[in-house]
């Protein structure tokens, strides 16, 4: 195969890895951890679940924007 469309699938295959990972990560801590859930009242997990989330998914897209907007790979 051409070198090009190597290293794009190589892309794909890292950003689908990663996605599923982050997924895997975040539904786990959220759903056996009982924390997206607010039930009478917030408590300190589900505090640390959502800023968890926002900074994770900003750390997501910063790093597909490297992977996909880069000039070299």
């Amino acid at each position: 195969m051409e070198p090009e469309m190597v290293a794009f699938l190589r892309r794909i295959g890292k950003s689908l890895t990663i996605a599923f990972c982050w997924l895997a990560i975040t539904a786990t801590a959220a759903i056996k951890g009982d924390n997206a859930f607010i039930g009478d009242h917030i408590n300190l997990g589900n505090i640390l679940f959502y800023v968890w989330l926002v900074i994770s998914i900003i750390i997501l897209i910063i790093i597909y924007k490297r992977m996909w907007f880069s000039k070299s790979d």
